[in-house]
């Protein structure tokens, strides 16, 4: 979808929401002029009395009905920042495939895609009755040793006696050699299944191996299914150890002398850019893609990464300097009559706080809550944000709207219209 529809799209909710909420306004008004005529005179002379200019009133369930969410001015880095775009990958060295040394016919398998697991965890079974012909040939091979042992020990005996060839000898003594090899290579076959040689006997022969993680991670594929048959070359899950997640951006070979190492950087989802994380420059890479003329640096991830999955495409501002801006959510921001507003909280009495302390949230009481209009100066806008500069001076920590403030105004302009008449 371009973002021209959603646009379009976004603009017609709004339109719908405003009308709802005008309309929600213009009830309340009709309900007033039913009321009897002593009433509407005193609610006449109440809202002559506490109407100011550019101040209006929303109780809790209007502000509810149409999504206004309160929030702060924020200190944000913007303006002079590098965009660029890159994807999120996790080193080989921290994914891997589990597989079977063995082939055979997946008889369970215990994950699913999403999964976590650890190293050594059980994830499927394997079945081949060729496991069982493994462990016979190891039975066998000891009760032969044990033959060729005793063999090769009368012919020493023979030949230190001087009654037995030298060639008797030697042929038992190969013969014992040769079993030893082939137990030694069955052993250690055997082992490799997950089955201790030494438990082996006839009565408890088995038929399934068990395939186990190589690393802790994620699972991020699954291949097999159960009843698949799978050889030594068939991988049946692949896991991915997420918390070595990084980030590798593409950097024109241009803005090559605005980076450096240990540069601080902003990226988003490109598809969803509604949370934003944080990561650190750590390693420039040392050659160019010919395609596109860029060159590859490594960033890692900084706190939070949920969310975030290998093979991710993200949008990323690489910042210049260190200087940082008062800014708000764009959605906070209102263009009326050629001039940008935010909307500031007026707290009651029951709301007063000291100048230095910023107030953990504000209540719309039974009389509403009160929105003051604030004239600001746009500057620059990223991620989201907008820096602001206000035309005059705003409370230090004052509440905002963040959201929906477009009905907020939609509100003031009603109501100034309504006493226009």
């Amino acid at each position: 979808m371009s973002n021209h529809f959603k646009y379009l799209i976004r603009f017609f909710l709004q339109a719908c929401i405003l009308l709802l909420f005008m309309a929600s306004c213009q009830s309340s008004s009709n309900q007033q002029a039913a009321s009897s005529p002593e009433e509407t005179k005193e609610e006449s002379d109440h809202d002559e009395a506490n109407h100011e200019e550019g101040v209006t009133t929303l109780t809790a369930e209007q502000m509810k009905s149409v999504g206004i969410e309160l929030g702060y001015v924020e200190q944000k880095q913007l303006g002079g920042n590098l965009k660029v775009n890159g994807l999120l990958t996790v080193p080989n060295t921290n994914k891997a495939n589990a597989t079977s040394l063995f082939s055979g016919v997946i008889q369970t398998l215990k994950v699913e895609l999403g999964d976590q697991v650890r190293k050594g965890q059980v994830i499927a079974s394997i079945v081949n009755p060729d496991f069982i012909q493994l462990q016979e040939e190891y039975i066998t091979i000891n009760s032969r040793l044990a033959l060729a042992e005793q063999e090769q020990s009368r012919q020493q005996e023979l030949y230190d006696g001087n009654v037995g060839a030298r060639k008797n000898l030697q042929a038992a003594t190969t013969e014992l050699n040769a079993l030893r090899a082939r137990k030694s290579s069955l052993s250690r076959q055997i082992q490799m299944m997950g089955i201790n040689p030494s438990s082996i006997s006839n009565a408890n022969l088995q038929s399934t191996i068990l395939v186990k993680s190589p690393i802790n991670g994620v699972i991020s594929q699954v291949f097999a299914k159960i009843g698949s048959y799978v050889d030594v070359s068939s991988a049946i899950i692949e896991i991915v150890e997420n918390t070595a997640l990084h980030l590798d951006l593409q950097v024109f070979e241009k803005d090559m002398p605005y980076i450096h190492i240990g540069q601080k950087i902003d990226f988003v989802i490109t598809n969803n850019p509604s949370k934003t994380y944080a990561a650190e420059l750590y390693n420039i890479g040392a050659s160019f893609d010919g395609n596109n003329k860029t060159i590859a640096v490594h960033c890692r991830i900084i706190g939070d990464k949920s969310g975030l999955i290998d093979g991710m495409n993200v949008t990323g501002l690489l910042h210049q300097g260190t200087q940082s801006a008062d800014a708000v959510p764009d959605d906070a921001i209102v263009n009326a009559d050629g001039k940008y507003y935010v909307f500031l909280v007026q707290a009651g009495e029951e709301h007063v706080h000291e100048e230095t302390e910023a107030p953990d949230h504000a209540h719309a009481d039974e009389k509403g809550m009160r929105f003051e209009r604030i004239e600001i100066q746009k500057g620059a806008s990223e991620m989201g944000y907008t820096a602001i500069t206000p035309v005059k001076e705003m409370p230090k920590a004052a509440q905002i709207v963040v959201k929906s403030a477009f009905f907020v105004n939609a509100k003031m302009s009603t109501v100034g219209h309504e006493h226009a008449h």
